[in-house]
């Protein structure tokens, strides 16, 4: 069984042979946080504490198990927010202790992997894996489950934290990665030539506060002393700047892959994370790599966001490993 409160869902599943997923509840807390434009780290928890129990209670349910029939619990214990982790981990530290089961730590980030992977019966390996989420925007060179190695990572914003901030200067709903890919389709994505930052020639890098600061520029002037002109303009002004800056990260994003895989002979793109739901970057990932002969695996849809499937699929891998945590196991916020 797997556990997930890293941010702002409380999640929990019931996976076999860390591929058959038996159940999977997901809690989300979109609404609460709605108003405030983004996650409030303590809202999260509150929310995460109510939850929890009913939550892990539906996903034994659903499975149509007993407690005897689950070898081990899973918890995501790194990276994201303490105050939301530390719910999720003590409730799987004392379920542990109570039922008397091995308990397993996993990497959010890495758990999203597995998302990609769950339903591919012959994955071929070395493979590069793309993690594009609001909090983290990671490239990781996978040859197995549990041996990834970092290409890069961003220096700065996350893909997903620039699209929810340029979804705020826009004015659009929260939150902001969904919002713009809808009201983008209508506009013109070659409208404004944003900046693609790829850093210098060998960086698998990433930054996206200049393109997010250019997009707040072009709507309050360079000085930022001009009115805000998002006011003023039309459905389909907003719908061009929409477009024409998810094109410009999106191209970043296709752009380091391609050449993470060129640098590691991949014969796989691995896509995982919230922001892998866009479709956008789903195409451009999938021309790519026709273009290249490679094979893309991408997460489906209702498994780019955070949920407790992946993570208690990647702990099948730790679990015949025999990569156990006990219980002084704490909450972190960083990997």
């Amino acid at each position: 069984m797997g556990i997930e409160t890293s941010c702002d869902e409380t999640a929990a599943a019931v996976v076999a042979d860390g591929r058959n997923i038996k159940s999977s509840v997901v809690a989300s807390q979109v609404q609460l946080h709605e108003k405030f434009g983004g996650v409030v780290p303590e809202i999260a928890s509150r929310a995460h504490i109510e939850k929890i129990l009913p939550v892990i209670s539906a996903a034994v349910s659903e499975a149509g198990l007993q407690k005897s029939d689950i070898d081990a619990i899973a918890v995501a214990n790194q990276p994201g927010l303490v105050v939301a982790l530390i719910v999720g981990v003590t409730a799987a530290k004392t379920l542990a202790f109570i039922w008397e089961k091995p308990l397993v730590a996993v990497n959010h980030v890495h758990a999203h992997l597995q998302s990609a992977m769950l339903a591919e019966d012959n994955l071929q390996l070395p493979a590069v894996a793309l993690i594009v989420s609001g909090g983290h925007t990671n490239i990781y060179q996978c040859t197995s489950p549990l041996d990834l190695t970092l290409l890069g990572s961003t220096i700065d914003d996350a893909a997903g934290e620039a699209f929810d901030k340029v979804a705020t200067i826009l004015r659009l709903p929260y939150p902001g990665g969904p919002a713009i890919e809808k009201i983008a389709k209508q506009g013109n994505a070659g409208a404004i030539d944003f900046p693609r930052s790829m850093l210098d020639r060998e960086s698998l890098d990433f930054s996206f506060s200049g393109v997010k600061t250019a997009v707040l520029y072009y709507c309050r002037g360079q000085d930022m002393k001009g009115a805000d002109r998002v006011a003023s303009m039309t459905e389909q002004e907003i719908a061009d700047i929409a477009a024409s800056f998810q094109t410009a990260v999106v191209y970043v994003l296709v752009e380091k892959t391609k050449r993470a895989a060129n640098r590691t002979n991949a014969k796989t793109v691995l896509l995982g994370g919230g922001v892998a739901a866009n479709s956008v970057l789903r195409e451009a990932l999938l021309q790519m790599c026709q273009q290249t002969k490679r094979r893309l695996l991408v997460a489906p849809k209702p498994l780019c966001t955070d949920n407790a499937a992946m993570v208690a699929s990647l702990a099948y891998y730790k679990y015949i490993a025999g990569d156990f945590a006990d219980l002084s196991l704490e909450a972190k916020a960083t990997s």
